[in-house]
Formats: structure tokens, C-alpha cells, sequence
């Protein structure tokens, strides 16, 4: 689904990514962790196009789009849920989810709003009115509509309350029974751990360590050593 091969990306003379590799498979949940600094967001904004490497390659079903731009590599199925929601204050829940509707696919309007039903008893409110747990789910709601088969989550449970957690957890476990892919960058190790298929662990640019979610809860060592628990 998505091979990201030996990746350096710099932000102009900052050397960010030094070399990643990673893949999400079809259907799986990657989950990536590190601590803050470590360079996650620039791996995602790098898939994105938003911030191309300068080196290696970048693969999505086999097509290169390392230096595709940002809406072609949407328009080919990889969707993003941003760190910080990003949703625009002043358009209601409702535009939101009818300006992004793109293709065909399993995910309709009416399928998204049952899978979020906080967002259906909020369709008219705009969306600077919603709590960060709502803005959220509009976020995911917001990238599910242009029918991904991949979606990026920055950061999912940033600032949300406990309820708004398993909200989205109840959430991911629905894509991942529809079969899409997601590569999950969390913070909240615990979360991470419930939900992803495989661990990758990032720090200083690279990836240090590559295990199973039952290995990493195991292994104080490196939890101590790369995420400070």
C-alpha cells in the first residue's frame, strides 16, 4: 500500500528525516511513536508532498509520488487528519463533509455521519463552535469523505477527553474492518498499543526500533530510552 524507501527531507538547511523506511500494508494499522522533535509529522507532511524529500523514494500501490503534489497524491487515496484538526472555523459541519466528497466509494455522507453520530446532531453548527473532541472527529470525518484507501491520523488524541478517546478508537476500529489502511502518529503509547498491528518507533529523524504492539508493551527498556515512559 505505502513503502517509504531511505527518506532524507529537510526543512532548508534543517536535516529532519535521515533516512526512513516504513510500510503500511493493505488494510493494517502502523503506529508511529517518538517523542516530540522526533520528526513524525514530517514524515506524514513528506508522504503528503507538503515537504518532498530530497532523497529516496516514496511509494503508493507501486506508483512513485515522492515529488507528486499534495492533490494529486489526495486524489490517488491517501487522506489526512492533520495535527491540530485544521478545520475551517467559519464553514459548517455539514460543507465540510460536502465540499471534500470525492469518487466512489464506501465512504458516503450518510455512512460517515453514523460512524460519528455526534456530528450528525451538529450538521448546521460551524465548525469554531465544536469541542476539540467534535472538531476531531471532523477532521477524520472530513478526510474519510475523499474515499481513502490510506489515511494519515497526526496525532489523533491530542487534547481530548478520556470519552472522546474511545469515541475515536471505536472509530479506527471500524476503518480498519472496512479495510483501509491508517498509519496512526500517536503520542499515547497505551492507545497505539490497543489498536496497531505493528509498531515503528522514531527518533532523531530515524527509525530505531520496529516491533509488535505486545513486544513494546514488554520491553521497558526502550520505552524508557525513546519515549520516557
Amino acid at each position: 500500500m505505502l513503502s517509504v524507501q531511505d527518506i532524507h527531507t529537510y526543512y532548508r538547511d534543517s536535516y529532519i528525516l535521515q533516512g526512513v523506511s516504513l510500510e503500511v500494508r493493505p488494510g493494517q494499522v502502523v503506529g508511529l511513536l517518538g517523542r516530540n522533535g522526533a520528526g513524525k509529522t514530517t514524515l506524514a507532511r513528506s508522504v503528503m508532498g507538503l515537504t518532498p524529500p530530497r532523497r529516496g523514494r516514496i511509494l503508493f500501490k507501486n506508483v512513485d509520488i515522492t515529488r507528486a503534489p499534495a492533490h494529486r497524491i489526495a486524489r490517488m487515496g491517501i487522506g489526512l487528519v492533520p495535527q491540530g484538526r485544521q478545520v475551517f472555523k467559519s464553514l459548517t459541519v455539514k460543507e465540510h463533509l460536502e465540499v471534500t466528497t470525492r469518487g466512489e466509494g464506501g465512504w458516503t455522507y450518510d455512512r460517515i455521519v453514523e460512524l460519528f453520530p455526534n456530528l450528525r446532531e451538529r450538521l448546521r453548527s460551524f465548525a469554531g463552535t465544536l469541542s476539540g473532541g467534535e472538531q476531531q472527529m471532523l477532521a477524520a470525518g472530513r478526510a474519510l469523505a475523499g474515499n481513502p484507501t490510506l489515511i494519515i491520523m497526526d496525532e489523533p488524541t491530542e487534547g481530548l477527553a478520556p470519552l472522546m478517546v474511545r469515541e475515536l478508537g471505536r472509530a479506527l476500529r471500524s476503518l480498519k474492518r472496512a479495510g483501509t489502511s491508517v498509519l496512526l502518529i500517536e503520542q499515547q503509547l497505551a492507545f497505539a498499543l490497543r489498536h496497531a498491528d505493528v509498531i515503528f518507533i522514531m527518533s532523531k529523524g530515524q527509525i530505531v526500533h520496529r516491533c509488535a504492539p505486545a513486544e513494546l508493551a514488554a520491553d521497558a527498556d526502550i520505552k524508557s530510552r525513546y519515549l520516557g515512559v
